[in-house]
């Protein structure tokens, strides 16, 4: 077993995550504040973007093999490298079916 270092950018936030725990379950173990819903990877609820570093997570339904490499399920995820995630961010796929644009800014604001 080996334990990397999962940091949420923006947070200040960090957590320990050996190679055989999800990133969410580590989370939750540590009070950290991480979003999910269905933890069996279809909900996506608990997405973040993979700013640095690498996970595996062949559960991950809810995500396409292109979208897999730059975004992360935490209920799934299993970090192979220490870790960079931005939580709250979605694949443009996903942002177009929940009427979600990021504007030039960078914000998230949901369509009327």
């Amino acid at each position: 077993m080996t334990e990397y270092t999962v940091e949420f950018v923006g947070t200040g936030e960090t957590v320990q995550v050996e190679d055989t725990d999800t990133i969410l379950s580590r989370c939750l173990d540590e009070g950290i504040a991480q979003e999910y819903s269905c933890r069996v990877g279809m909900c996506l609820a608990c997405t973040a973007e993979i700013i640095e570093g690498e996970v595996t997570q062949p559960a991950a339904r809810g995500l396409t093999e292109e979208e897999k490499e730059n975004y992360a399920l935490t209920c799934m995820a299993r970090p192979q490298s220490d870790l960079k995630l931005d939580r709250g961010k979605y694949p443009p796929s996903i942002e177009d079916e929940v009427g979600v644009d990021a504007s030039a800014d960078g914000e998230v604001t949901a369509d009327d």
